[in-house]
């Protein structure tokens, strides 16, 4: 896949660019795999599309709720794996 996505973080102004590894849906929900660079060491981490942006913008936050986070990493297991990507607990 690896398209790229700008994100800016709540609370700051400049745009940081991830580019997305791979995507999946959970009732109805967007997730992301994105990962800081196109190959190599780097951090991923799973964006979760908000609902009802008031643009044409979609708005993204960090998964961050262990349940929904297992859910969505069992989803995008086979991805997981093929980008050698490890989990930490």
């Amino acid at each position: 896949m690896t398209d790229k996505i700008r994100f800016i973080p709540e609370g700051e102004e400049e745009t940081v660019e991830f580019f997305v590894e791979a995507e999946c849906r959970l009732a109805g929900t967007r997730y992301l795999l994105v990962t800081e660079a196109g190959e190599g060491d780097g951090e991923a981490l799973i964006l979760k599309e908000l609902p009802g942006g008031e643009t044409e913008e979609a708005v993204y936050a960090l998964v961050e709720e262990d349940r929904e986070l297992e859910a969505v990493c069992l989803l995008l297991k086979d991805d997981l794996e093929e980008l050698g990507i490890l989990l930490e607990a």
